[in-house]
């Protein structure tokens, strides 16, 4: 493996164990403080998710893209943005740091570090709320990296946060973030057996936002950038 392929990887494990962190954490701290006003909690919940996603995609957009999100690296090599031989790469990196950052806002907490989450999310509402959320975000992404890709992640971090409270799900919109919330029976999380009908309306998401704007907004004739931020040895050649 090269040393540019483990910084990508290592990029995308620290990137999104960082983005776990701050959505379990400020669940737990907006939960503690709000006094019972779960919509103070969420409130709180959201601002410091999209203030992260920010300040993440920035940091290691450079390096991996700033994917955090096996959607995102899906669709990124579907249209020939990722390699395919580094998407198993991708995706480790991704569930690792997922629940690797769950773990790290639970010690953070002084709570247990193992556990499993009670807080049920099923039903067709939800998953379709999953669904709508992912082709949202894969609709920004696309939409705004062929075109203004400086403003991506300030239109990433801006959609999730709207997101937040527009969908019934509060936006999971994220097939690693929804295994790594089954880990953490705190504000932020899903219980396990709602997990699989997440993933699988995020991805059918994923692949209709990628399938409409494959036509609606085509590639520009400079190809092969990373969707999220292109990466430093794209912008070099």
């Amino acid at each position: 493996m090269t040393v540019e392929r483990q910084r990508r990887f290592v990029s995308e494990v620290i990137g999104t164990a960082m983005l776990l962190a701050a959505v379990v954490g400020s669940g737990i701290m907006g939960e503690r403080l709000a006094g019972g006003n779960v919509a103070v909690a969420l409130l709180a919940n959201t601002l410091a998710t999209g203030a992260a996603l920010v300040a993440l995609i920035l940091t290691f957009g450079p390096v991996s893209g700033g994917h955090f999100n096996p959607a995102v690296t899906l669709a990124d090599a579907s249209q020939g943005g990722l390699a395919w031989r580094d998407v198993p790469g991708y995706l480790i990196a991704q569930l690792v740091g997922a629940v690797g950052g769950v773990w790290v806002a639970h010690a953070m907490f002084g709570e247990r570090v193992l556990m499993v989450s009670t807080h049920a999310r099923h039903g067709v509402a939800q998953m379709f709320s999953e669904f709508v959320a992912t082709f949202g975000l894969l609709a920004v992404i696309w939409g705004c990296s062929r075109r203004r890709s400086a403003a991506v992640p300030f239109a990433v971090a801006a959609y999730i946060t709207a997101a937040y409270w527009f969908t019934a799900s509060t936006s999971f919109a994220n097939p690693a973030i929804s295994v790594a919330r089954a880990l953490t029976d705190t504000f932020a999380g899903i219980a396990p057996a709602d997990v699989p009908g997440f993933i699988a309306a995020q991805l059918l998401g994923a692949a209709a936002a990628t399938a409409l704007f494959r036509w609606l907004v085509p590639s520009l004739p400079v190809a092969a950038d990373a969707v999220i931020v292109p990466r430093r040895e794209q912008r070099i050649r």
